[in-house]
Order: C-alpha cells, then sequence, then structure tokens
C-alpha cells in the first residue's frame, strides 16, 4: 500500500510502526456550531481508510479529538447566555447524530481538550525546562526560532512563513511567529490552575498531548483538512517533536478543499452549509457517495448537480443489490462453474485492492463496482443467473461497497421495508387467485404510493422502488 505522504511530497509505502497494527489520529470539531460539509471530507474519507485497513487485516486505534474550549466557543456561549460546557455538550451530541447520519463510526476514543489538562500542562513544562517555551504576562508561548525543523510540513523556512504571515503586532511575544501553548485567564472566561496562573490551553498543545497520551511520542498517520497543514499541524510537530526528541508522525495526510459552486466557502457569501441542511435536501449517504466518488486530495466541488450525480449512482447500486438478492431468493437452481466465477470475481476484488493500495483512490475503486455492477445487470437481465450465482456475486458486492461505508441505511432501511412490502404481495397474490381483481387493484395502488413499482417475471413478482 502506498499513501501520499505530505511532508515528503511522494507516494510512500505504507509500513507501520508495529506490524499488524495501525495508529491514526485525525484533528475533530471545534464544537461551537453543527459541523459543516467542509468538515465532513476528511471525517467521511478517514473513515473510509479506517476502513480500508481493518479490510486489509490491520488493528487500527484511531483517535479523533473535540475542541470543547476556544475562542469562537466561549465567545457563541456568551451569546446565547449558557456556560462554555453546556454549548459544548450540545454540539459534541449533535457531531454524533450527523456522523452516525454519514455512516462514521466512532473512533477507538473521543478525548477532548478539557479532559487532558494536566497532561497538556505537563507538556507544556517539558517545553519551558527544554528553553522552547516561556511565560509573558501570564501567557506561554513556543520559542518557533528554538526548533530547527519548523516549517518542514509546509515547506517553507521560519523566515518565508514570517514575510507571508498576517501576524498582529504583539509586544509580550519574543517573535511574532511564537504562538500560544497556555492562554491566561480573562474575566468571566473557564479556567483551570497552572504552574503560570490560571489559564486554559492554545489550540495547537491539546492535540500534541492528545496523541501522545493515546497513541504514543511516534504514531503512524495524523491526517485532517489541507486547511490545517499550517500553522495547526505545523505547531503539533514543533511541539511533539521539541519536547520528545522523536518523529512525531509517519505519514502525514491531507485531504483537499471543498468550494461551493466553484467558489469558497464562507458565511459572507451565503453559500455556507451545515451538514444537516445538506442531508436534509440530499440525504446523508449521499454526501457519503458524493465524498468518496473523487481521490481524496483533489479539491471538490459541491453543487446541488454533484449531489444528484451522487444520488443518482448510489441509486444504481441500490436497484443492482436488490436485482441480485431476488434472484438468490428466487432464481433458478443448477450447477454452475464454481472455479471460474472465482476467477472472475477475484479479478475485480484485485483490481480494487490495487486502487485502493494506490493512495486510496476511491474514485478508481468505486469505477470497478460499477464494471462488477454492469455484469451482474447483464446476467440477471439475460434470465440465465442462478441462484449460487447470484449468491457470489452479491457476497462480492456487499464486501467491496461495506469496506466503503456505502448502503448503509440501505440496508437497514430494506429489511424493515422488505418485510411489509412481501405481505402485501403475498396479499395481492391471494386475492388474485381469489379473482378479487378489486382487493388486488387496492393493494398495487398502495404500492405505488409508497413508491413501490411491481414487475412480473418468470420467477414471480419483483418489486423495486420508483
Amino acid at each position: 500500500m502506498k499513501l501520499y505522504n505530505s511532508m515528503t511530497m511522494q507516494k510512500e509505502e505504507f509500513v507501520p510502526l508495529v506490524e499488524g497494527k495501525v495508529t491514526m489520529y485525525a484533528c475533530g470539531p471545534t464544537v461551537y456550531d453543527y459541523i459543516h460539509i467542509g468538515n465532513a471530507r476528511p471525517i467521511i474519507v478517514f473513515d473510509a481508510l479506517r476502513r480500508y485497513f481493518e479490510y486489509r487485516g490491520y488493528e487500527v486505534t484511531f483517535v479523533q479529538n473535540f475542541t470543547d474550549i476556544d475562542d469562537k466557543i466561549i465567545r457563541r456561549a456568551n451569546e446565547l447566555g449558557i456556560s462554555s460546557r453546556e454549548l459544548a455538550e450540545k454540539f459534541i451530541e449533535e457531531y454524533f447524530v450527523d456522523a452516525k447520519g454519514l455512516g462514521v463510526r466512532e473512533a477507538t476514543v473521543h478525548p477532548r481538550a478539557t479532559e487532558n489538562i494536566p497532561q497538556i500542562i505537563e507538556l507544556i513544562q517539558t517545553l519551558m525546562d527544554k528553553g522552547l517555551a516561556y511565560e509573558s504576562g501570564g501567557d506561554v508561548y513556543f520559542r518557533t526560532e528554538r526548533y530547527d525543523g519548523y516549517g518542514k510540513l509546509s515547506h517553507q523556512s521560519l523566515d518565508d512563513l514570517l514575510a507571508g504571515a498576517r501576524v498582529d503586532v504583539n509586544e509580550i511575544k519574543e517573535n511574532p511567529m511564537d504562538f500560544a501553548l497556555w492562554k491566561k485567564a480573562k474575566p468571566g472566561e473557564p479556567s483551570w490552575p497552572s504552574p503560570w496562573g490560571e489559564g486554559r490551553p492554545g489550540w495547537h498543545i491539546e492535540c500534541s498531548a492528545m496523541s501522545s497520551r493515546y497513541l504514543g511520542k511516534t504514531i503512524d498517520i495524523h491526517c485532517g483538512g489541507q486547511d490545517l497543514t499550517f500553522p495547526h499541524h505545523e505547531n503539533e510537530i514543533a511541539q511533539s517533536e521539541g519536547a520528545s526528541g522523536q518523529t512525531f508522525v509517519r505519514y502525514w495526510l491531507h485531504n483537499g478543499y471543498i468550494n461551493v459552486d466553484n467558489r469558497k466557502m464562507s458565511k459572507s457569501l451565503g453559500n455556507f452549509f451545515t451538514v444537516r441542511d445538506a442531508a436534509a435536501a440530499y440525504g446523508y449517504e449521499n454526501i457519503r457517495m458524493f465524498m468518496l466518488m473523487s481521490h481524496y486530495r483533489s479539491p471538490l466541488n459541491y453543487s446541488g448537480e454533484a449531489l444528484t450525480h451522487a444520488k443518482n449512482a448510489l441509486e444504481r447500486l441500490k436497484q443492482a443489490r436488490k436485482n441480485l438478492l431476488f434472484v438468490k431468493e428466487n432464481g433458478r437452481e443448477g450447477e454452475i462453474d464454481e472455479a471460474g466465477l472465482d476467477k472472475k470475481l477475484e479479478v475485480y476484488r484485485s483490481r480494487y485492492i490495487e486502487a485502493m493500495d494506490d493512495d486510496f483512490n476511491t474514485a478508481d475503486a468505486i469505477s470497478v463496482i460499477f464494471e462488477l455492477v454492469r455484469e451482474a445487470n447483464t446476467l440477471v437481465s439475460s434470465g440465465t443467473m442462478a441462484r449460487r450465482e447470484a449468491e457470489r456475486y452479491l457476497s462480492l458486492f456487499d464486501e467491496l461497497t461495506g469496506v466503503r461505508g456505502l448502503l448503509y441505511a440501505e440496508k437497514d432501511a430494506d429489511t424493515e421495508l422488505a418485510e411489509e412490502v412481501e405481505a402485501l404481495i403475498a396479499a395481492r397474490q391471494a386475492a388474485r387467485k381469489a379473482k378479487n381483481w378489486a382487493e388486488a387493484d387496492r393493494i398495487r395502488d398502495k404500492l405505488k404510493e409508497m413508491g413501490i413499482i411491481l414487475e412480473d417475471t418468470p420467477q414471480g413478482v419483483r418489486w423495486r422502488r420508483a
């Protein structure tokens, strides 16, 4: 398996620190509002990557944090007249609603910044003891000039970063590029005691502390949006490696930006969408499909047309699955060439793995799934597919779509819907047998209202959504 490492700017063979195990850290949301579609991309993409590692036999420890104390949280809580903790709790709950809707599994650990204050203070103290941090006016800052590798992830020198930065004048900092590790408490703000007085952690330090606590000083993969490369991930490296003297992350993975109708998403432009808004309009499953139809490092354009395209593609997969299920349950019995079918299906599986092993190329991998679907649909339409053959195609179809976390809602919903529809079809067949045509027509009309279309086939009555 090869992954594009943002640090080296090239694809590298993935070799985990410990054979058979993968440690992954993903930067989670700052919980002051509902997550937006920009947040959704890394959440979905790296959930799918985790699933793929597990599919390939790795034991994955996946950590995704919640930033539950921050300027934005404090400001929003004050506006609403509630505590920062109440606000954070609300939007952590809302995050899990959206994440579940998107088919995203919970991380192995979801640590919160406020639950790791002792670890954060200990890390800051280590940096101070090494001369890499200093206290000034109750704040504590990291000395960027003392860390030789600063800028290696963003591939810029400290001088270049300083020249291109919009840095506020701050007389208490030794260098404009120094960043806060600990912030002195302001009146009315949440705070914790520390050796430097009451205060709260800066944004960057929390991820270094939590990653070290739950995954160790060196981890396999750190992932997140491209927008986090600088300064957030750059600062994480400086803090973590400055404190431990060890490599912090072996593979850095960053997903590309999302635009809306080919423009940067912004509340001021009126093109800002939360996942909740998008799901109400298009459905959670279709958002996941949309995010995984492109390579994770490519820029992605969110639009109604793109979501409709994803929805149509997902519908094709859903219908293909229904066709195979129908033949599996109602098709002809008969011998099949098991060895020949094994060979044919293994070609699809191998091509799928080849695409996914090439820097997690979900775009090419889904093309393989659709080729499998086209062949299966042709066999179903010809009426020559046997039950055992349908079972084998369906098994591979579920295997490959399951790796990506697709059709999760469909499979659950179909179980309930199928029971109701099958009961109505049986009742209609009984009415027709009794020549009660009025009742048969009534049931057919009811099914039509439910969006169910009936098709009479040699194997029996088949149904599908309209």
